[in-house]
């Protein structure tokens, strides 16, 4: 749709037959031709001569010329602009951040992927989470991975693909044998800081328990809470297992209360997707919508057509003048002489 900026200015189209009608004519005063033989001549061709003024007359492609030029000139200072259709934009607004832990007891093969295959937990939670993943459209996803140490996978990201991907690059024991889930806990705090949504989720998913953060899992949550993160922890695995291996459930089931989030269980890859559809359920996808109609200036058209029209014009009037030159030169070699 055609619009423009400063429609307003479309009242300075009269402007020059104003100029013209209300200002005097410029005139200069000339010393005229004498001819001493005037009333000779006069009698001679039969006219008598008069007093008054010369006008110089301007032709009317002149007029025509100058009065479409300035209005090429008026449209251009208006600004005509040319108003696309509406761009609508999806914004995030949530954060929502996932753990993995990648210690060394992942490497259980007590689950089954699609297939019914054996496979060990790991394989099992990077199908399930791959499809998580892909419904997340309009949420900024980030990956923490943890084992000994935690790590910044991905930071947040509306590449989903991107963070498909590295999800699947990851390995048991990559990070250590360990399961250190306060640190990771810590980290994805650290990395909500610099969110700039209201809404923000950490998912934590583990199948041991602590074994030596700095910041204990408990006051991690606390500190979270503090931070307006809502943490959803699941457990994998066999709750009744020992040693360093055993599954922490009191712990999870504490930093989901203290967050306001929830605790879940899943004994194989059924309960697992379950769990995620459930977590669909209580998170819905949220977007805000930004909408635009992006605007293309237009003011150089009518300025290039008042410059090519000028151009042109002014060369018409060199060609003819040229032609006009040459049969008056042709016009005088053809005369004969007497």
């Amino acid at each position: 749709m055609l619009t423009f900026a400063h429609p307003w200015l479309f009242v300075l189209v009269p402007l020059p037959w104003l100029v013209r009608s209300l200002l005097p004519a410029h005139h200069e005063r000339k010393a005229a031709v004498r001819v001493p033989f005037l009333q000779r001549l006069s009698r001679l061709v039969g006219l008598q001569p008069g007093s008054g003024v010369a006008v110089a007359r301007r032709p009317l492609s002149q007029w025509l010329v100058l009065g479409l030029t300035w209005l090429f000139i008026v449209a251009a200072l208006t600004r005509p602009q040319w108003l696309e259709e509406p761009v609508i934009k999806e914004l995030p607004m949530r954060d929502l951040l996932v753990a993995v832990d990648l210690s060394g007891s992942m490497e259980a093969q007590d689950f089954t992927d699609a297939d019914g295959n054996s496979v060990d937990r790991l394989t099992a939670v990077k199908q399930v989470l791959d499809t998580f993943f892909a419904r997340r459209d309009g949420d900024r996803v980030g990956l923490i991975l943890f084992g000994s140490a935690a790590f910044v996978q991905v930071p947040f990201t509306d590449d989903l693909d991107v963070v498909r991907e590295l999800l699947d690059e990851a390995q048991i024991r990559m990070l250590g044998p360990r399961t250190m889930l306060g640190d990771a806990m810590g980290l994805a705090i650290n990395l909500f800081e610099r969110s700039e949504v209201d809404e923000r989720v950490l998912i934590v998913l583990t199948d041991g328990n602590d074994t030596g953060s700095l910041v204990p899992p408990e006051r991690a949550a606390e500190i979270a809470r503090d931070n307006g993160v809502v943490t959803y922890t699941i457990a994998i695995g066999d709750p009744t297992s020992a040693g360093e291996q055993a599954l922490d459930e009191k712990t999870l089931e504490n930093i989901a209360s203290i967050t306001g989030g929830s605790y879940f269980h899943a004994n194989d890859r059924e309960e697992l997707e379950a769990i995620y559809t459930q977590l669909d359920e209580v998170n819905p996808r949220q977007v805000e919508t930004q909408s635009y109609r992006p605007l293309s200036d237009l003011y150089h058209w009518p300025l290039a057509a008042g410059m090519l029209l000028t151009l042109f014009y002014i060369m018409f009037l060199e060609i003819r003048l040229r032609l006009s030159k040459q049969q008056d030169e042709s016009a005088g070699l053809q005369e004969p002489v007497t």
